[in-house]
């Protein structure tokens, strides 16, 4: 029997959700794509604006990350703005956005697969945890 994928991060991506979104067999409301990011709409938004975006590795959580991927945490973040203001968040200082990595279980993370929550509109933090 093998082990639940969050207790193995290195092992192959095949039960990930998000790796078979990346794949194309789950479909997704895609928002971003490049060759190692995508975004996409989160299937529960708790905001008017609510999107993830993933690595299309598999990296398991931000805690999984290494040295060598400080320039993709890199491009999600520069990439977060961008796409903010697309899917109608309005702009700073009296717009805005949170930006929401959940790690680990006691992080909150449900799919160990390293995710940026985009959340914004009006007030979306009184509604996320």
């Amino acid at each position: 029997m093998s082990e639940p994928q969050h207790l193995h991060p290195d092992t192959t991506a095949e039960d990930c959700i998000f790796c078979k979104i990346v794949a194309g067999t789950i479909p997704s409301h895609k928002v971003y794509e490049d060759e190692e990011l995508l975004a996409f709409h989160d299937i529960n938004p708790w905001a008017p604006v609510h999107f993830l975006i993933i690595p299309k590795r598999h990296i398991a959580s931000l805690g999984h990350t290494q040295a060598g991927d400080e320039a993709l945490l890199g491009r999600i973040m520069a990439l977060a703005p961008r796409l903010a203001l697309e899917q109608g968040c309005n702009p700073y200082p009296d717009g805005g956005f949170r930006v929401q990595i959940n790690t680990g279980t006691e992080g909150g993370q449900e799919v160990h697969h390293l995710h940026v929550h985009v959340l914004g509109g009006a007030r979306p933090w009184k509604m996320a945890v």
